[in-house]
């Protein structure tokens, strides 16, 4: 069983949802916010993102930490996510295993990291550095993949387990990207949940793909698809009651909408639990 907190079900937090998630308090366990939307806002996002926080928990997900970058961590990037912390206190906070940018000039992506025990070992390093500046432990999500480092020598699932196990962090387990990236790349996506720890993982993601013909590509604009669904009936029988929500980013439907894809996980969920315990 993991020690992070059993938040429930949830979604991603999208303005277009807000006057919905404001009126309804309630319909959903709790909320995922993408830091960079509130870091630096002083307007409507941020006291509604206040408002929410005062009846839901909340977790704060970044894109731009570029914990592999061979660039230096930017403090100031840091300062103000820790004092978004401070302010919201949110349940969990994460953001992607992977490389944003290069002379801290965004690429606007989320690159994959050569698999290597030199990589590993930097990526634990950087990890406990934002870690302190922060004041608290960070979960780490599996991005998609398209492709492979050649020099790669360690599954992702296993580098992933052993910088939990290094550093501290958690592990976001993003259902849809095992699925996207095992199916691009070939790999058993049954494996790679067998070799998570189940006590390292703090939140699971799911979210919709589009099928290019050649390869998966992960959206978030489509309802979450069957063998992702059928991927997450597994992953609850592995990990228990992990903090779950539904990432919807393009075509973003309606609340109603959203919320019937977090209540198929919240009764996925349920079965499990009913299962096992017969």
């Amino acid at each position: 069983m993991s020690a992070w907190p059993q938040l429930g079900f949830g979604a991603g937090l999208r303005a277009e949802h807000y006057d919905h998630v404001l009126g309804a308090p309630g319909r959903l366990d709790w909320f995922e916010a993408i830091s960079e939307n509130y870091i630096d806002s002083h307007g409507r996002p941020l006291a509604t993102l206040e408002k929410v926080r005062r009846d839901h928990p909340i977790a704060l997900h970044g894109v731009a930490l570029s914990i592999g970058s061979a660039d230096p961590l930017d403090a100031e990037y840091l300062r103000r996510l820790r004092a978004l912390c401070d302010r919201i206190e949110p349940a969990i906070v994460s953001d992607h295993l992977c490389w944003t940018g290069v002379d801290h000039t965004p690429l606007y992506d989320l690159l994959p990291l050569p698999y290597t025990a030199e990589v590993l070992a930097y990526a634990a390093e950087r990890i406990a550095l934002v870690q302190e500046a922060l004041g608290r432990a960070i979960a780490l999500e599996n991005p998609s993949r398209y492709l492979d480092h050649r020099c790669s020598v360690i599954p992702e699932e296993e580098f992933l387990a052993e910088l939990s196990r290094r550093s501290g962090c958690g592990i976001l387990l993003d259902v849809n990207n095992v699925y996207v990236s095992c199916t691009n790349l070939g790999l058993d996506a049954r494996r790679y949940l067998d070799a998570v720890p189940a006590p390292a993982v703090a939140q699971i993601h799911l979210a919709g793909f589009t099928d290019k013909g050649t390869h998966l590509f992960d959206t978030h604009g489509a309802p979450v698809a069957e063998p992702v669904w059928e991927l997450y009936r597994q992953a609850v029988d592995r990990f228990g009651p992990v903090a779950t929500m539904v990432e919807w980013d393009s075509d973003i439907p309606s609340f109603e909408r959203l919320c019937a894809e977090v209540d198929r996980a919240r009764a996925i969920a349920e079965q499990a639990r009913a299962s096992i315990a017969a």
